[in-house]
């Protein structure tokens, strides 16, 4: 009951913003790897495995976008919802895999606490840990358009460079599309964020401007 006791704690909070929010998926990844790692690296691999089912069901799927978007739904509702996303995981026939109680437990644990809309962040924070536990290195380069594969390979190139990525086993690089960067790029890789957007510069300036009136 590692997760439950972990995640339980993280209570949904009225108007909370996107920072803080990002947090509290931050501690429902950490609340969810430890406890699958405790088990095992084989049920890590496992919920890591499930988790990206899930993921790709959101990403694919309208209609299980939309209930874990649905902040409507009752508690009951989402409880069913949650039985039918299962039961498409587990899949038919001979080939039926149980899902793992860790996974179980994490989506019902969101859906108790009115957070199944962040489930893709938690995701994300989950597979950022593997990652590391792994030795690898992710590199996610923010842009407003797609990067040709010259440019990643030049991005690529510059960041070996670091000492960040020197102690990494495997380096990946993952592009992001964000009209709302304007230009240039952000690069977020470990604890650390490079922001090279036009946006940043003009934030930036719109507060010196704020702050000399």
């Amino acid at each position: 009951m590692l997760l439950a006791s972990s995640a339980r704690s993280v209570v949904a909070t009225p108007g909370l913003g996107r920072r803080a929010a990002s947090v509290i998926a931050g501690k429902y990844s950490k609340a969810v790897f430890g406890a699958a790692l405790a088990k095992s690296p084989a049920t890590l691999t496992k919920v890591h495995t499930e988790l990206a089912g899930v993921s790709n069901s959101i990403k694919t799927r309208p209609e299980v976008d939309g209930f874990v978007h649905n902040p409507t739904l009752s508690l009951q509702e989402r409880k069913k919802g949650l039985e039918s996303l299962f039961s498409k995981l587990e899949g038919t026939g001979p080939k039926k895999e149980q899902v793992s109680e860790i996974t179980k437990n994490l989506l019902s644990v969101l859906s108790e606490n009115g957070r199944l809309g962040e489930t893709q962040a938690v995701i994300e924070g989950f597979n950022e840990l593997v990652s590391q536990y792994k030795g690898e290195l992710t590199v996610t380069v923010t842009s407003a358009t797609p990067l040709t594969k010259d440019v990643l390979t030049r991005l690529e190139t510059t960041l070996k460079q670091s000492q960040t990525a020197q102690a990494a086993k495997v380096l990946k690089i993952t592009n992001k599309v964000n009209p709302a960067v304007l230009g240039g790029l952000i690069v977020d890789f470990g604890d650390k964020t490079i922001d090279l957007s036009v946006q940043s510069r003009v934030t930036k300036l719109n507060n010196a401007l704020t702050q000399s009136v």
